[in-house]
């Protein structure tokens, strides 16, 4: 039987930190979906504390070596937990998931790596391909520098690369691990459905055109129930209704009409 209830998670007393950039959803956002679905008290350090950009900016400073236990970071999302320091999100949703209950089920030791399997492979073609389609040449450069290559660049995104991944998790949903299909696995809602989530809405964003056509077509109607089921949580409602939420910016989604499909 599916269900969106959490596994029991392990009680902590110690407060959850997420150091990123103020302002944008980005690559903390699956990290603020794992604690808002759960219930979970956190701190969005840069967005809710004096501390603002800096405190992100001291983490990834050269001058930062880290501490007798803690590698400093290279850049954001960075979770603090006690004296544990955690970067790179598919790591900080790796210690995330059994600790708030969205790991699969308990009883099931090779439950982690698939959901981190399918959590990987939505950021793979829905979020870091995405970042690549406006700016295809060059990070350090600005979208107008490339911006008729990253037309070339998202033409062959929307015809080739998005559908390939859209009909992956169609096939997930409709395999037995799925237990139902209302969930990627197991039956019940894992960090690997909010990364899902998060990756699709940040499409819809960056092209709406293109994702309204899809939706229309009904080829991928389980992952577009999927996406409908988690938005309609009311921990995620309300999450999505209050000023905790960020809008989408200069971020991995950018909407640039240039790029969407014509009308």
């Amino acid at each position: 039987m599916s269900t969106a209830t959490p596994s029991k998670r392990q009680k902590t007393d110690v407060p959850y930190e997420l150091i990123y950039w103020p302002s944008l959803p980005g690559r903390g956002e699956p990290i603020r979906l794992c604690f808002e679905a759960t219930s979970t008290p956190y701190t969005d350090v840069s967005n809710r504390t004096e501390a603002g950009v800096q405190a992100v900016l001291e983490q990834i400073s050269k001058s930062n070596l880290g501490s007798g236990s803690n590698p400093p970071p290279l850049a954001p999302p960075i979770l603090r937990h006690g004296d544990l320091l955690l970067s790179q999100l598919p790591n900080i949703l790796l210690y995330l998931g059994p600790r708030l209950g969205l790991a699969g089920l308990e009883d099931d030791e090779t439950a982690i790596y698939h959901v981190n399997q399918l959590a990987l492979t939505a950021l793979d073609g829905l979020s870091n391909e995405v970042h690549n389609v406006h700016h295809p040449i060059a990070t350090s450069a600005y979208y107008e520098e490339q911006k008729e290559e990253a037309k070339v660049k998202a033409k062959d995104y929307l015809e080739t690369r998005l559908p390939k991944f859209l009909e992956y998790f169609e096939r997930v949903l409709q395999g037995e691990a799925s237990k139902g299909g209302e969930y990627l696995y197991a039956g019940q809602l894992t960090f690997a459905d909010l990364v899902l989530w998060h990756c699709l809405d940040g499409v819809t964003h960056a092209f709406p055109r293109a994702m309204e056509k899809v939706r229309k077509e009904g080829m991928y109607g389980r992952v577009f129930m999927l996406y409908d089921r988690i938005k309609g949580m009311k921990e995620i409602e309300e999450y999505l209704g209050s000023e905790r939420r960020m809008k989408y910016g200069k971020g991995i989604y950018r909407h640039y009409p240039e790029l969407d499909i014509e009308e």
